[in-house]
């Protein structure tokens, strides 16, 4: 068995990969339209793995956009996605900086979490050891749900 991908609906695709790509960094990998089915699978991965999810031999996340407008709500069900990035302090900062909610701050250097435009709850944590605790991380408090 192998891990291929996971799936996400999304309201607007110029709106999610603003966030996906501009803002998170990730790397469309190839992008699939269904005419009959009436939507568009987008994949997408992270610097590290955009060569091998290409080759298939790296898991990606599929965006699923369906023409025909529908309302998906937030359940806590799903969970998460998680990346690790070099940095999560100047990670949150690029984040906030293109204005992105920080809704957990990353007080313990190790971990933090953000949200796409379609509520999708984002894991960033620290590659390797946790940074040591810095402000103003250390004393934000968490915002909203994440």
């Amino acid at each position: 068995m192998k891990y291929l991908h996971t799936m996400v609906r999304i309201k607007d695709i110029d709106e999610s990969l603003d966030f996906y790509v501009n803002k998170m960094g990730m790397v469309e990998t190839k992008r699939k339209e269904f005419e009959q089915g009436r939507f568009t699978l987008i994949f997408l991965a992270g610097t590290d793995d955009a060569d091998a999810a290409r080759a298939q031999n790296a898991p990606e996340l599929e965006l699923t956009y369906n023409w025909d407008p529908e309302d998906y709500d937030t359940g806590r069900n799903f969970g998460h996605l998680a990346y690790s990035v070099d940095n999560i302090y100047e990670t949150c900062q690029r984040l906030m900086d293109a204005g992105v909610t920080i809704n957990r701050p990353p007080r313990d250097g190790r971990m933090a979490f953000v949200k796409s435009p379609d509520n999708i709850s984002f894991e960033l944590l620290q590659k390797g050891d946790a940074l040591e605790p810095a402000e103003p991380w250390a004393s934000m408090e968490n915002t909203g749900k994440w």
